[in-house]
């Protein structure tokens, strides 16, 4: 008998869930939740050697909630794309956060700029997961993770203003009508070593903040701003669901 991928990893999900003794067999459970003025695309890429989850991508409505499951120690990252037109034959079908054209991910990373949701679930149930949000590579949406139920020190607040509408003329990604739909980091627009923590500037001592990173801190102060942000912005929480909520003020892409 011949197995393919699919065929073995659904296997592996049987074989788990009976181990664990339940028909469901999950970790910590992930709500991501639309409150934008316009339909988004979330998306999920799990780190090396974790599986795909929600099949990488999926639409989701103005308003409307998907549940995803996480298994215990899986690690990876959730983020939205915009604008996205999946008919056309374009090999970029997102305005941003596009996965080589693809409605469902399925593992493939985001193109930059996004805004990133960083998540790393504790294989010991005893333990506290960890999460941030990060602009290290830019940022296109807000966001904001709540625990269910809320807990501050679990939270991760939504911005104080729309990057979009702050964001500097070198750094803009503007879609083909001219509006600003994403903007940069220093690094993803310069590729320079001192805006992306490298090389000579690869450690805290020597990657600074600097101008672009100051206005990315201070629009969305609870954000990763730069590769070395201190205090570094990790929220450490031992929840087990979680609220993911996209342009959390429900004021389109700006978020209070």
């Amino acid at each position: 008998m011949r197995f393919n991928s699919s065929s073995v990893l659904q296997l592996f999900i049987v074989w788990s869930c009976l181990v664990c003794g339940k028909v469901t067999c999950h970790g910590v459970t992930f709500y991501v939740q639309n409150k934008c003025s316009f339909p988004i695309w979330p998306a999920v890429a799990a780190n090396s050697g974790h599986p795909v989850l929600a099949s990488g991508g999926f639409y989701l409505s103005c308003g409307d909630t998907r549940r995803i499951d996480v298994p215990w120690g899986w690690n990876g990252r959730i983020w939205a794309r915009t604008g996205c037109d999946f008919t056309s034959n374009w090999k970029q079908a997102c305005e941003t956060g596009d996965c080589d054209g693809r409605l469902e991910c399925n593992g493939l990373i985001g193109k930059p700029p996004a805004t990133l949701i960083q998540i790393a679930v504790q294989a010991d149930k005893s333990k506290p997961n960890f999460y941030d949000v990060s602009l290290v590579d830019g940022y296109n949406l807000p966001v904001a993770v709540n625990s269910k139920p809320i807990s501050s020190k679990c939270t991760i607040l939504g911005c104080h203003k729309d990057l979009e509408t702050t964001c500097p003329d070198e750094l803009q990604v503007l879609n083909e009508d001219g509006r600003v739909v994403a903007c940069k980091s220093a690094c993803l627009a310069f590729d320079n070593d001192r805006f992306c923590c490298r090389n000579a500037y690869g450690t805290p001592e020597k990657c600074k903040r600097n101008t672009y990173s100051m206005l990315f801190k201070e629009t969305c102060p609870t954000y990763y701003s730069y590769a070395y942000d201190t205090p570094p912005p990790l929220v450490t929480c031992s929840a087990k669901e979680y609220l993911i909520t996209f342009c959390p003020s429900n004021r389109g892409h700006s978020s209070t």
